[in-house]
């Protein structure tokens, strides 16, 4: 489902990041709507940890906003499965830390997650080779397991997330946390290049992903932009306190 949505058309998906429960847990289904009506292909929502080791400090800030709302990641799970009784239809990927999956049981988290309606998986601290476990419970539960490459894996990592991928692979442009900063697209284009030679499943390019320029570069040589950093500041620095206007004037200015 992911990877059929992201090959829908010509133009570079968006797939947007967004902290469950930020800024609030009232209007944060609304949001989610609000970001497929703007044109978003998929949408990645974080499950906030208290230590996101991959994060900069906006999502940070999102994590402990969000955790200060009582948000869990069975609180996760649930919000999926209201936004899918309210209407939303596009594939869902849940973003999160390993520990937070153990610590509410591998087979029931796949479980739930499968039922309350999520499509797909990221697991920012769970390296390629100790993702059995984990990705034998996703295959169960018709859930895409989603990896992460850096700018620096090796050929042999290349290797094994190409074989194991569903749905996309997440290709991180920059060393470093997330954040809005200027991306080096030769780096990152070698790394989707190399990926691509093995798979054909879509790939993403995420972290530091900031506005259209950033979105245009990508187009030339990956499948979709991950837009995270960036969408949660439009949100914290909205003045008029609307924002679902300024979410969905923000995702649809990314859309080619």
């Amino acid at each position: 489902m992911i990877s059929e949505k992201i090959n829908a058309d010509s133009k570079t998906s968006i797939i947007p990041f967004i902290t469950c429960g930020y800024p609030n847990i009232e209007d944060f289904i609304e949001l989610l709507i609000a970001i497929e009506n703007s044109g978003a292909s998929v949408i990645e929502i974080g499950m906030p940890n208290s230590d996101p080791l991959a994060e900069g400090l906006t999502i940070q800030y999102s994590s402990s906003i969000a955790i200060k709302n009582g948000i869990n990641t069975n609180k996760c799970i649930e919000t999926v499965r209201m936004a899918r009784s309210k209407g939303l239809t596009i594939p869902v990927v849940l973003m999160g830390y390993y520990n937070n999956i153990l610590a509410y049981d591998i087979k029931k988290f796949c479980r739930d997650s499968n039922e309350a309606g999520v499509n797909g998986l990221i697991i920012a601290d769970l390296p390629i080779y100790e993702a059995d476990p984990i990705i034998y419970e996703t295959n169960l539960n018709n859930i895409s397991y989603i990896p992460l490459l850096s700018v620096n894996s090796p050929q042999s990592i290349i290797e094994k997330a190409c074989k194991i991928a569903s749905g996309f692979i997440y290709c991180v442009s920059v060393l470093g946390v997330t954040g809005e900063r200027k991306v080096t697209f030769d780096r990152v284009e070698n790394l989707v290049n190399s990926v691509k030679v093995h798979t054909d499943t879509p790939v993403a390019v995420g972290f530091g992903v900031s506005n259209k320029y950033d979105v245009n570069n990508i187009g030339k040589f990956a499948d979709a932009a991950i837009v995270g950093s960036a969408l949660i500041n439009q949100i914290k620095n909205n003045r008029d306190g609307n924002i679902i206007k300024i979410t969905e004037s923000f995702i649809s200015s990314l859309i080619e």
